[in-house]
């Protein structure tokens, strides 16, 4: 964007953090067709292509020409590739939109049983924990970059020129460090830290009233992901919980939910909300500062908002990146989570971490199809059938 703040930095660019605070793990995956396995050690996976092509005909899959594996591995690596296309194909049969090309999985069989117990705990025993910049939110749209909360904001008319430049500033310094796979993320917090406390104070100088959030979110390009409205009513409708759990602005981001007519009583936000004075004016930001490293339960544990859901042992997880990981800290008991990452950007680098990470990636996928067929299973054991509409 032209002003820099702590989560991204151009709306026409596609620049985003990695957010990535591992370093890369051995290349054990590769992408493969139907009738190849990967290399031995794991029924690894790629795509829904390699899931769910036909069976594999040959008492074992052939590996690619250049990795053959030792003759005494194969019939190993055949049963696990086998057992791996044949619990892909179980799902696929039930939540068709796991057959999509932008569906990634490292071990199919582990999701098969995660989302079979939360098919049986049901809707009575499920709550969903959410990012909402890049995972609700739509990371690009007719091949532009979609703005984050952040980006409304210091893209409007009410930030001014030298504010904008040096918001720049703050991310040509801070955004290298965040995305370090070098550092660690002990190394890199209190320089996000300061990153997001500088730009605070930079927005705070900057008189933003409080009436006119809603006319900047709405005069913005932000988007939310195709099925946005099947998501949120389904949710809405079968009164599951919807925690989002963002670094962003929270003003802007509620503003955008509310303006899609989404905001249902079901929707718990907790995120970097603006704290206004007596007069209207930002004076600052309401209680722990939210960053890309501490989405967890240090900056949510007085909210008590776990505590009301005992009983809601299974989680539906989303994000964006690795930071996002740590968002279900907070809830106690848990018996079953299933992990789905956004994977928007830095396709290739960041393949290998994701898959590692995530039960679930979805590769430069700007819809909540995933989502909503896997709801649609959760909640509608005798319906096979999914639910379509945005």
């Amino acid at each position: 964007m032209a002003g820099a703040h702590p989560r991204l930095l151009d709306t026409t660019h596609a620049i985003s953090p990695s957010r990535d605070p591992h370093p890369p793990h051995d290349a054990t995956f590769h992408r493969v067709s139907a009738s190849r396995a990967t290399r031995p050690g794991g029924a690894r996976v790629a795509s829904s292509k390699s899931l769910l092509g036909p069976a594999p005909s040959a008492p074992w899959p052939r590996p690619h020409p250049w990795e053959a594996a030792p003759a005494q591995c194969c019939r190993a690596t055949a049963v696990l590739a086998i057992a791996a296309h044949q619990a892909a194909r179980a799902m696929a049969e039930e939540v068709s939109a796991l057959m999509k090309a932008t569906v990634l999985m490292r071990q199919p069989e582990r999701v098969q049983e995660i989302v079979s117990a939360l098919r049986r705990g049901g809707g009575d025993q499920l709550q969903v924990i959410s990012d909402f910049d890049m995972t609700l939110s739509r990371f690009s749209y007719n091949g532009k970059r979609c703005p984050s909360s952040y980006n409304i904001l210091d893209n409007s008319k009410i930030i001014s020129e030298e504010c904008q430049k040096e918001l720049t500033a703050l991310f040509h310094h801070y955004y290298p460090i965040e995305i370090d796979p070098h550092r660690t993320v002990k190394d890199k917090f209190p320089h996000m830290v300061e990153w997001w406390t500088k730009a605070h104070n930079l927005l705070c100088q900057q008189r933003i009233r409080k009436c006119q959030i809603a006319q900047v979110v709405r005069e913005s390009t932000a988007v939310l992901r195709e099925g946005y409205q099947t998501f949120f009513h389904t949710l809405h409708h079968a009164g599951i919980p919807l925690f989002i759990f963002s670094a962003g602005i929270g003003d802007v981001l509620e503003e955008i939910i509310r303006q899609m007519n989404v905001l249902h009583p079901n929707v718990h936000i907790v995120s970097n909300y603006m704290d206004f004075d007596e007069d209207g004016f930002l004076r600052g930001f309401k209680g722990q500062l939210i960053h890309t490293y501490n989405k967890n339960s240090s900056v949510c544990e007085n909210s008590g908002y776990f505590q009301k859901l005992q009983g809601r042992t299974n989680i539906l997880l989303l994000g964006d990146s690795m930071g996002d990981l740590t968002m279900a800290e907070g809830a106690p008991d848990v018996q079953n989570i299933l992990k789905i990452g956004f994977l928007n950007d830095k396709v290739e680098e960041r393949r290998e971490r994701y898959m590692d990470a995530y039960d679930i990636v979805l590769e430069r996928d700007e819809t909540l199809d995933v989502v909503n067929g896997l709801l649609q299973h959760i909640l509608h054991p005798g319906d096979h059938g999914e639910l379509q509409g945005r």
